[in-house]
C-alpha cells in the first residue's frame, strides 16, 4: 500500500509556523518579568557590586533611580499608585519611619529577614509583618580635639550639655534626620523634660551655629573651630582610611568615644530597605531584601562603606572598623526613636536649635 501523504491545513500550517515565535515571545516576556525597580538614596560606589552580584545570582535585572532621601520620598508621593518602584532604600530610621507612617511601604512577612535582622533594627508596627528592615548600622559617636579635651569629658551624650563644655560643641543642623533619630532615642531614655533641658544645654555649648555635614564637624574639631563634635562613625572611618595628607593630619589631631558605655550604650542608626506599597514585582523585591541580609552583601556594607553589618555572625575586613574596636550598642528599638521625630522637632524649635 502506498504511503498516505501528510498534509497540513492552512490553520495547522499557520500554527506550526507561529509556534516557535510564540515560544520565543513567552520566554522574552518571562525574562522581562524578572525585573526590579529600585529607588535608592544610597550613593556609594561600592554598592554597584551589590547590584551586579544580585543580578548574576538571580537573573533579575535592576533598574535604579538615585536621589537623596527627600527626592525619593517626593517622587513616590508624586507617582502615587502609578509608581513603578519595587524597593526603596533610605539611610535613616526617622526617614523610614515617616515613610511607613505615610503609607508608602507594604508589610513583608519574611521568616529569613526576621531571623537575620535583630528586632531592634527593623520596623515594629502592627499588621502583617515589618514594613522596613535595617541592613547596616553606623554609630553616632563623639569626636574631640585631643589637645584640649579629655575623653572623660565627653564619654556620654549628656555631657555635651555640661557647662564645662561651653563654647566647644559643633554639630550639623538639629533637624537633620541623623540628629533627629539620636534625639528621639534620648527622648526614650531620658523623658521629655530632661531631653528638652539637654537640648537647651547643647545649644548653649555651641561654638558656632550648626552648619555643614558630619565630615565638616570632624574637621572643625581638629582645626580648633570647635573642640567637640557629633558625627556618624563611617565619616570618621573614611578619613581614617584616606591617604590624603590633609585627612591624615585631621585624624592625628582628634580622638573619639563611643558614648554611654556604662549605661544604655551608643546610639546606632541604620540604612534600610522596604517594599514599595504599589510594587509590581513583589516577589523580586522580597528576594532583593533577603539578598541584602546575606553574608556577602553584609560584608560589602562593612568593607565598602565602613558600616557595620546587622548580622552579628558576619566577619568583616575593614581596618578602620577594626581600629575603632567593639562597643556596647544601644538596643532601643530604632523604630521608637524614629517615631519621636515630630515631638523632638518641637523641642528643637523651643530651645532655638537650628
Amino acid at each position: 500500500m502506498a504511503p498516505v501523504p501528510f498534509r497540513l491545513s492552512r490553520r495547522g500550517l499557520l500554527a506550526a509556523l507561529l509556534a516557535p515565535l510564540l515560544a520565543a515571545s513567552s520566554l522574552a516576556a518571562a525574562a522581562q518579568d524578572k525585573v526590579l525597580n529600585l529607588y535608592s538614596a544610597r550613593h556609594y560606589q561600592t554598592d554597584e557590586a551589590l547590584y551586579a552580584n544580585f543580578t548574576k545570582a538571580t537573573g533579575i535585572k535592576i533598574n535604579r533611580i538615585d536621589a537623596d532621601d527627600a527626592g525619593v520620598i517626593n517622587r513616590l508621593k508624586a507617582e502615587g499608585a502609578a509608581s513603578p518602584a519595587d524597593v526603596i532604600l533610605l539611610v535613616d530610621a526617622a526617614r523610614l519611619t515617616k515613610a511607613a507612617a505615610d503609607s508608602m511601604f507594604q508589610p513583608v512577612n519574611s521568616a529569613l529577614l526576621q531571623q537575620r535582622i535583630p528586632a531592634y533594627l527593623r520596623d515594629n508596627s502592627d499588621g502583617g509583618g515589618p514594613q522596613w528592615f535595617g541592613f547596616s548600622t553606623r554609630a553616632r559617636i563623639i569626636v574631640y580635639n585631643k589637645a584640649t579635651v579629655q575623653p572623660g569629658d565627653v564619654d556620654t551624650y549628656q555631657k555635651l550639655a555640661d557647662p564645662k563644655n561651653k563654647g566647644k560643641v559643633c554639630t550639623r543642623s538639629g533637624s537633620h534626620p541623623y540628629n533627629l533619630t539620636l534625639f528621639g532615642a534620648m527622648l526614650q531614655h531620658l523623658g521629655p523634660q530632661a531631653t528638652e533641658a539637654w537640648l537647651k544645654g547643647l545649644v548653649e555649648n555651641m561654638a558656632r551655629a550648626p552648619k555643614g555635614g558630619d565630615t565638616d564637624q570632624i574637621k572643625a574639631a581638629a582645626s580648633g573651630e570647635c573642640q567637640i563634635a557629633l558625627a556618624n562613625s563611617y565619616y570618621l572611618a573614611r578619613l581614617m582610611r584616606s591617604t590624603k595628607p590633609e585627612d591624615v593630619e585631621v585624624v592625628s589631631k582628634i580622638g573619639f568615644v563611643f558614648p554611654n558605655q556604662q549605661s544604655f550604650g551608643t546610639h546606632v542608626n541604620i540604612a534600610g530597605g522596604a517594599v514599595a506599597k504599589h510594587a509590581k514585582h513583589r516577589a523580586e523585591a522580597v528576594a532583593f531584601l533577603e539578598y541584602l541580609s546575606g553574608d556577602e552583601a553584609q560584608r560589602y556594607f562593612a568593607d565598602g562603606n565602613n558600616e557595620w553589618p546587622v548580622v552579628a555572625s558576619v566577619k568583616v575586613n575593614n581596618p578602620a572598623l577594626e581600629a575603632m574596636g567593639k562597643f556596647k550598642v544601644d538596643t532601643l528599638p530604632i523604630a521608637d526613636a524614629g517615631k519621636n521625630q515630630a515631638q523632638v522637632q518641637q523641642m528643637l524649635d523651643r530651645v532655638g536649635f537650628k
